[in-house]
Order: C-alpha cells, then sequence, then structure tokens
C-alpha cells in the first residue's frame, strides 16, 4: 500500500487543521491505519490510530479529546481532525498503515507533512 499525507501547515495556538492520508494498492480495508508525529531532537510518537472497520481507535494521552482519527473505506483515506492545537503539536506527522489489529507497530509508511503551530 502506498500512502500520502496532506493538509499541514502553519497555525495560531487554538486553531485547527485536517491532515489527509490517501491510499493506494492494496485493499485499503484490510489495514489499520495510524498517525505518529516526530518534533525534531524527540522520538516518534504514535497518536492515533483505527482499525479497519473503525470501530476502535486509539488516543495518545497528549491529544485525547483534541483529536479525532477517522476513516472512509470507499475513498481510501484516513483523516485526523485536531483541533485546539498547542504548539506542542508542532511536528511531522506520518500517517502508517498495518495489517492485523490495531497496535503501535506499523508496516507501511507515507511522507510527512509539516504542521506548525505558533504561540
Amino acid at each position: 500500500v502506498q500512502l500520502q499525507a496532506s493538509g499541514g501547515g502553519l497555525v495560531q495556538a487554538g486553531g485547527f487543521l485536517r491532515l489527509s492520508c490517501a491510499a493506494s494498492g492494496r485493499t485499503f480495508s484490510s489495514y489499520a491505519m495510524g498517525w505518529f508525529r516526530q518534533a525534531p531532537g524527540k522520538e516518534r510518537e504514535y497518536v492515533a490510530g483505527i482499525s479497519q472497520s473503525g470501530g476502535i481507535t486509539y488516543y495518545a494521552g497528549s491529544v485525547k479529546g483534541r483529536f479525532t482519527i477517522s476513516r472512509d473505506n470507499a475513498k481510501n483515506t484516513v483523516l485526523l481532525q485536531m483541533n485546539s492545537l498547542k504548539p506542542e503539536d508542532t511536528a511531522v506527522y506520518y500517517c502508517a498503515a498495518k495489517l492485523g489489529v490495531l497496535g503501535p507497530q506499523y508496516d507501511y509508511w507515507g511522507q510527512g507533512t509539516q504542521v506548525t503551530v505558533s504561540s
């Protein structure tokens, strides 16, 4: 599966962005999907994940209540709605895909999209 993330940009604190990840290749609905982020000098963080059907989701504590992950299997896309953004959300965001159950280890990665939140 090939993944293409988009939607990053510069936003003020308190604002919002919506990231999108378009998938092509093998059957999209076979994959659990996730979003990760990596800020300069920091380890990559697993931000959110969603199961193949969309019925199970995961959120890191740092984003719970502010970010929402969703997917549209008919359109081969996964979205990350990010509200109430904070400067500490600044990072390169990556979408990823995996076969099997939802979890933190992913097999396929897209290129990143930069999110910058100004204070």
